[in-house]
């Protein structure tokens, strides 16, 4: 296995002179877009509360399509496509929604569909999409898969309630399918692995990562950001800790590596978070400090990472990254799984 470290969905890079790789600084592991938010309910062709946590691919005619989550007057979600040749600007945004809810057919979705995962599969030939679908019961997750974001197979509810904050891995392991996720459970809110042969069947659930205990920047409540970025050495996870204060949950980002072979087994865990809302259009909107990314680009580097994310609950935001910076400051700033969960 020679596994690769941008999407196979990106197209082939040109052949051209490549840039020195960008310095690695361990208190800033990601920079903002100086013109961010790039997407706000201002920018939409039909009237919207805000629009946010996006899912994202590089296709492959090389755009950049974000299926994002909006939030309509109503108070309830649905996912709508935007595509841009640069992914940052000039956003074509479909003009209805791309991915409505389908109570009739899918009464889990009764109360609207959030926070989409986007994962290139393939031996599919087809792009995965997990989101949260929304009804009395709660949360769950719920599976589409789609060859062009205009048509698509929902497969229903694959985790039942309280469950979110999910992703496919873009082959198998092992014979079967992995996805990661996030049920509430009377263990807590941490991130666990399931398997099955065919995406409806789901079993051998463990749990992969803990949330911390304490005075922890990531402790009571964790769940898994955007799609795990398959590295030379393991999968590289950006996940999100929630920190409750006297004036409200604050929502950083974190980073761990799991093992290629066996991605249930956690090989590193940063001590520290990795981004924090500071910017003003993350510290107020709808929800205030949160930083929330729902996907990610690799650039034809194989390291720069453009990382989409969902600010404030009311617009989406562009920040870029190093999977090498990523991967040093991991070796730097982490526990061995060794060592415990703290």
């Amino acid at each position: 296995m020679n596994p690769t470290i941008f999407p196979e969905e990106s197209p082939k890079p040109i052949a051209q002179e490549q840039p020195k790789p960008r310095p690695c600084d361990d208190y800033s592991l990601f920079t903002r877009y100086s013109s961010n938010p790039i997407l706000s309910r201002g920018n939409w062709p039909y009237p919207i509360n805000s629009v946010f946590n996006a899912g994202a691919v590089r296709l492959a005619d090389g755009d950049t399509l974000l299926l994002c989550r909006v939030e309509d007057r109503s108070g309830l979600s649905h996912l709508c496509a935007a595509r841009s040749a640069n992914g940052i600007d000039n956003w074509r945004i479909d003009p209805r929604p791309t991915l409505a809810a389908n109570p009739l057919n899918y009464p889990e979705e009764i109360w609207g569909i959030e926070d989409p995962r986007i994962t290139y599969v393939p031996e599919l030939e087809q792009y995965a999409v997990a989101y949260t679908s929304f009804a009395r019961g709660g949360p769950g997750v719920s599976l589409a898969l789609t060859k062009d974001f205009r048509s698509f197979e929902r497969y229903g509810v694959i985790m039942s309630p309280e469950d979110k904050d999910a992703a496919l891995l873009p082959r198998r392991i092992g014979g079967r399918w992995a996805l990661i996720h996030r049920p509430m459970t009377a263990l807590g809110a941490h991130m666990w692995i399931s398997y099955s042969p065919d995406l409806r069947h789901w079993g051998s659930h463990k749990i992969i990562l803990e949330a911390r205990r304490g005075g922890w920047w990531d402790a009571n409540k964790i769940g898994l950001c955007s799609p795990p970025i398959e590295t030379t050495k393991g999968w590289l996870m950006i996940y999100h800790g929630v920190r409750q204060t006297a004036s409200g949950s604050i929502y950083r980002l974190g980073l761990a590596l799991f093992d290629l072979k066996l991605p249930d087994v956690c090989l590193q865990r940063g001590d520290s978070w990795v981004f924090t809302p500071e910017a003003s259009y993350e510290r107020g909107g709808d929800v205030k400090d949160v930083v929330f990314p729902c996907g990610q680009t690799i650039d034809s580097d194989g390291d720069t990472v453009n990382l989409y994310y969902g600010a404030a609950d009311s617009s989406i935001a562009l920040a870029t990254g190093s999977i090498r910076c990523m991967l040093s400051w991991l070796d730097s700033n982490s526990h061995r799984a060794s060592e415990g969960v703290l």
